[in-house]
């Protein structure tokens, strides 16, 4: 067996493997649940967060869930940061995955429309990518293996994924912390439960105000006043 095809076997093999795992885990993943476990290591926890959103993000483990413990763990702040983090580590080991496993073989059997596809995809490069994670039209596991089909280069994906991904990885992460007040009582969980609800209103606007500004004609710049 060639060098080759032993890794892409190898590769489909791992991420079967944590498809597996992911879907027996999949009913009991939540966030108090992840919370509980990630607690526990101490010092260490932050990077143990980080690693299991890396892992449950290549297994197709909704990141949600694990954004909302980010911000019930570490607080808002840092619990966006981890969560990004995390996510994005993720995000870009399926991207390599796929790329490694599988872009050669598209690019030689595509043709016709799914070709005409991956170009324009290619053409947009950065642009389409924060354009799929403002507008969140395709599932984020699924988007993650998908454009490791493609050429787009890995430097503008990964920037590209960490920026965009940021207004919501910081909601939810504000939503985490805002439940966490709320059960202690006070002010402060009043206060937080309001941030969150205005941040989580953010983040529905977004998608509506990205298409607006991409349907607005551009123009030319000899007609301006």
């Amino acid at each position: 067996m060639k060098r080759e095809t032993f890794l892409r076997v190898a590769l489909l093999v791992l991420v079967l493997m944590a498809l597996a795992i992911g879907f027996q885990f999949r009913g009991e993943l939540s966030p108090d649940g992840l919370r509980r476990a990630v607690d526990g290591f101490g010092a260490w926890a932050p990077l143990v967060f980080m690693a299991a959103y890396a892992l449950a993000t290549i297994a197709f483990l909704p990141g949600l869930v694990f954004t909302i413990a980010g911000g019930v763990l570490f607080g808002p702040w840092l619990g966006t940061l981890f969560s990004l983090i995390g996510a994005t580590l993720g995000a870009t080991a399926a991207f390599f995955i796929a790329r490694l496993a599988a872009s050669d073989w598209v690019a030689d059997k595509a043709g016709g429309r799914l070709q005409q596809l991956l170009q324009g995809v290619e053409r947009e490069g950065w642009r389409f990518v924060a354009l799929v994670r403002l507008v969140p039209v395709f599932p984020f596991n699924l988007l993650n293996y998908s454009l490791g089909l493609t050429r787009i280069p890995p430097l503008a994906y990964i920037i590209t994924s960490f920026v965009c991904m940021a207004p919501g990885a910081l909601a939810y992460a504000w939503v985490g912390h805002a439940g966490a007040e709320a059960m202690a009582g006070g002010e402060r969980g009043i206060q937080a439960v309001l941030i969150a609800l205005g941040l989580l209103a953010a983040v529905i606007l977004l998608p509506r105000i990205v298409r607006r500004i991409r349907q607005q004609p551009v123009v030319p710049s000899g007609d301006q006043p």
